[in-house]
């Protein structure tokens, strides 16, 4: 007879064990093991604890906490994960950073923040930590995770995510659209007319969720209508509004192909006001299908469905939302010097190395319009270190990536000329920002010096980088003010440099290419071109395109050129400004 083989607790379990048992032996009046830890589902071991808590500082709106409290540890069987702590009653309900009323939020970043070296009993020490924040009420409550909808993450695998850029109508419930970009995006659009779209409403929730709005649409609308006063934040009951929602779904139901599932928004109001938090979810096909039965076959023009008619087994499968609303929202490169980019127009001639990065670099930035120079088409060879793919070779160069930036970001404008400079580029010069010049053309170079005395004209920019290792940088700009274009500056920052032997390896920046810097990419009749990498000339186009931008961000206008190395050039990591004279 075979014996069973009995669970027992990892390695790092029973270290965890070990150490509560030794903190309640050597304070046994501030922490208190209360029972056996035992194995439960999931490869968990449970434990309860007590905490003297009588000696944290209290105030208004804080935690309400008892002389002592209970918590229950969630011990995971390895050390990668802090043990999740939760309370088994409501006292903490609709407070900061307690999920579900239940569970505490006590590491916010475990990856930065849980450091299992300093042992398993440093999560007590942090409980105790997180106890005396949010009794003092310390926590930001405006920054709580998810906390108008009880601190989880509503996410049902395999469902879209949907895309929000715009607030609708302070309105209870407003149709809206779906417009599927992909299998996994759908975007919400107030307005129709859009290919592959599908009606939604969003329908605006009275008051916060603390528990969150369930799994399965019978939960969804017994929350709605139920009264909850989170403990942190007084409201007042909420009016009943579960039909009111399922009347607005189904109306959106009939107006969307049957067998298809009925997509909504839940406009969620966060416990201390300010933008609603939105929850996106749907139910699938066969509910859809009998609320558009119910619409259609109604004798009274109300619509008016019977919850008691629904299955309450019928799930609400939720989707992702990427809000982007600007209320929401703060831009991930906000006060960065190339947040000067963001909402201007901007030429760029060459779309080579630097350019075709470059470019990039400015379109994530936010700027509002590209125009794009380069009579070149791709070939092969320029993958290894230019910005693009096996699917642009043949195309032309400007128009290849104007196609790569558009696909970047939906609001963005970006013109493809396949010459060295726009052909309208008189018309084009009322409306533009900055020119950079990345061609290292003499011919460009001497035009951009004409440039330079024209009135209201934008900034000027040239740049380069070294034949031979792509690892030096070369930045050239012309002020508004100045009436010398890039060109002339260059030129006498030239003089500068090839005098001072402290610059040495900049001196080949000014200096004609030698044999052993220059690269035959193929035999025959093949332009010369420089050695580099796509990470050498993508760190330093990343370098020239910040420094140019606290040119445009810069209040009193700077012209000069710049110089820099990278960690590993010829030169190590370096940088010098040469003002203009």
């Amino acid at each position: 007879m075979t014996k069973r083989k009995r669970n027992r607790f990892t390695d790092w379990q029973e270290t965890a064990v070990r150490e509560l048992r030794a903190v309640a032996s050597a304070l046994p009046d501030d922490f208190q093991l209360l029972d056996r830890p035992r194995l439960v589902s999931l490869g968990l071991v449970q434990a309860r604890i007590r905490l003297r808590t009588s000696d944290l500082a209290r105030a208004p709106h804080g935690l309400p906490l008892q002389p002592q409290e209970e918590f229950l540890l969630w011990i995971g069987p390895n050390r990668l994960s802090p043990p999740l702590v939760e309370v088994d009653h409501d006292r903490f309900l609709g407070y900061p950073h307690v999920l579900q009323g239940r569970r505490l939020c006590t590491y916010l970043d475990p990856a930065r923040e849980w450091n299992p070296q300093r042992g398993f009993a440093s999560a007590i020490d942090r409980l105790h930590e997180w106890l005396a924040d949010a009794a003092a009420a310390r926590f930001d409550p405006d920054t709580a995770l998810f906390h108008a909808v009880g601190g989880i993450l509503h996410h049902t695998p395999g469902t879209p995510t949907i895309v929000v850029r715009e607030s609708g109508k302070h309105v209870k419930a407003q149709p809206a659209f779906l417009t599927a970009r992909s299998a996994h995006r759908q975007d919400l659009l107030y307005g129709g007319g859009h290919p592959d779209q599908r009606r939604t409403v969003v329908f605006q929730v009275s008051d916060p969720l603390p528990l969150g709005a369930g799994t399965r649409l019978h939960d969804l609308l017994m929350l709605l209508d139920t009264t909850i006063a989170p403990g942190a934040f007084a409201t007042t009951p909420p009016l009943p509004q579960a039909a009111a929602f399922l009347t607005a779904l189904a109306a959106a139901a009939s107006r969307n192909p049957a067998s298809t599932p009925q997509a909504f928004i839940l406009e969620i109001p966060h416990p201390t006001g300010g933008p609603p938090h939105l929850l996106a979810g749907r139910v699938p096909a066969a509910a859809a299908d009998e609320l558009r039965r119910s619409v259609r076959s109604r004798r009274d023009p109300i619509i008016n469905i019977n919850v008691e008619t629904l299955d309450k087994q019928t799930p609400v499968e939720w989707c992702t939302v990427s809000d982007e609303r600007d209320s929401v929202t703060t831009r991930r490169d906000a006060n960065r010097p190339t947040n000067a980019y963001r909402g201007k127009t901007i030429h760029i001639w060459g779309c080579g190395g630097l350019g075709s990065w470059i470019a990039e670099f400015i379109a994530r930035a936010g700027a509002r319009r590209l125009i794009l120079c380069d009579p070149g088409t791709v070939t092969g060879g320029l993958l290894v270190r230019q910005d693009f793919t096996e699917d642009n070779i043949g195309e032309s160069k400007a128009e290849a990536l104007r196609q790569r930036l558009a696909a970047i970001r939906d609001d963005i404008v970006v013109e493809a000329h396949t010459s060295v400079i726009p052909d309208d580029l008189a018309t084009l010069l009322g409306d533009t920002d900055l020119i950079i010049d990345t061609t290292i053309s003499r011919a460009i170079g001497q035009l951009l010096d004409e440039l330079a005395t024209a009135a209201g004209r934008p900034l000027l920019a040239q740049t380069a980088t070294d034949a031979g290792t792509s690892t030096l940088g070369l930045l050239t700009v012309s002020a508004s003010n100045n009436p010398s274009g890039p060109n002339t500056i260059d030129q006498q920052a030239g003089k500068t440099v090839t005098a001072d032997g402290g610059l040495e390896p900049f001196h080949t920046l000014w200096k004609d290419v030698s044999a052993q810097d220059e690269l035959i990419p193929t035999r025959g009749c093949s332009v010369p071109t420089f050695h580099g990498s796509a990470a050498d000339i993508a760190a330093v186009a990343a370098s020239l395109t910040s420094l140019l931008g606290s040119h445009l961000a810069s209040i009193e206008p700077v012209s000069g050129t710049h110089l820099i190395g990278l960690p590993h050039s010829p030169a190590g990591p370096f940088r010098r400004f040469i003002p203009a004279v």
